[in-house]
Parts: structure tokens; C-alpha cells; sequence
């Protein structure tokens, strides 16, 4: 059993849905996913009805371990994209 989708597999069913060929399906995809990453750094929050809110969150400086040399370090500061699904995307998974 495969557990992840990639690209090409969401562009082969986009092609045998839709009609249209693999390079205009390939587009669509990345348009999607552009317009999904622009928005969610100038809004900082993408809401897609009926499946989910992607957000994004800012995560502060601190200090980590490595488990096996023991060895602390500084991760440093960066932001975060967080996934919370709608109510809908959640009754549809547990049904």
C-alpha cells in the first residue's frame, strides 16, 4: 500500500477527469498551489471552504538537543504553516 500523492498522480487524475492534457493538468496544479502560497504570506491565513484553514505561525528562538550526543543547540527563529481541517473535512473521514 503507497501512502503518499504526488503531484504526478494528482495531475494523471486531473487528466483522466477533466480531458484536458498532462502539461495544462501540470499547470492548473502549480497555479493552485501558487495562488494557495501567495496568499498565505500576504494574508497569513488561507481558508478553502469545506476542507480546511492553513495558517501560518511564527515560532520563537530556542534551544534543542540532540537525543544522542547530548549536544544543546540554538534552533533558530522561523514560521510555521499549520493545517486545521473543517468540520465537514472531519465528518467525511470519520463516516
Amino acid at each position: 500500500m503507497r501512502i503518499n500523492l504526488t503531484k504526478k498522480d494528482i495531475v494523471n487524475s486531473l487528466y483522466m477527469q477533466l480531458g484536458f492534457s498532462k502539461s495544462i493538468c501540470e499547470n492548473l496544479l502549480e497555479d493552485f498551489f501558487t495562488i494557495i502560497l501567495d496568499n498565505l504570506i500576504k494574508h497569513n491565513k488561507v481558508k478553502i471552504a469545506k476542507f480546511g484553514t492553513f495558517s501560518i505561525r511564527k515560532k520563537s528562538r530556542r534551544t534543542g538537543r540532540n537525543p544522542k550526543t547530548k549536544e544543546e543547540t540554538v534552533i533558530a527563529e522561523r514560521n510555521v504553516v499549520l493545517f486545521k481541517p473543517s468540520k465537514d473535512l472531519k465528518f467525511s473521514i470519520n463516516k
